[in-house]
């Protein structure tokens, strides 16, 4: 067995130096180069160039090390990506968002899968700090984008009121 064959029969590559299959979250870019990082272990890319992505977009895809000294990436291939919205909404939280805060004490956090796609985060606040809350779930994009791109959706929604912050992922 090499160290590039997994030893199930398949061949399989197994060694980084081929490339990391993954969704990426793209936090910065430029025209010349971009940096990505792995939504499920937090490693990060720093590419060569920049093949067109934009900060904020989720990657589907492979990188590979670049080529001879192997110290930067490239991403080698796009399976999908999309653009991760971040914003605080007017709406009021649902009837379902406000039935799973009744049962929790303040400082709790309820995840739940959406029907769908998605998930639902309900956190409980004091009533005084819900602003702060809301804006601190804004100014941490690069986690809430991120949580995003793990989940496969598309938009991030804020919705409160006095003691309730519900943080919605949508398609």
């Amino acid at each position: 067995m090499t160290a590039q064959d997994s030893g199930d029969g398949t061949g399989a590559p197994t060694d980084e130096a081929d490339g990391k299959e993954g969704t990426f979250l793209v936090t910065a870019a430029d025209e010349n180069s971009a940096v990505l990082k792995d939504v499920d272990d937090g490693q990060v890319h720093a590419l060569s160039s920049n093949p067109g992505v934009s900060e904020g977009e989720a990657v589907a895809g492979v990188v590979a090390p670049d080529p001879p000294l192997d110290v930067s990436w490239r991403l080698v291939e796009i399976d999908e990506r999309w653009t991760v919205s971040v914003s605080a909404s007017d709406e009021s939280p649902t009837t379902f968002a406000r039935e799973i805060a009744a049962d929790q004490a303040e400082g709790d956090l309820t995840r739940r899968e959406r029907a769908g796609e998605g998930e639902l985060h309900v956190l409980t606040v004091p009533a005084d700090l819900t602003e702060q809350a809301v804006q601190d779930v804004l100014d941490d994009a690069e986690a809430t984008r991120s949580r995003a791109a793990r989940l496969g959706v598309s938009r991030v929604e804020v919705r409160s009121e006095p003691g309730l912050v519900v943080v919605r992922y949508l398609p």
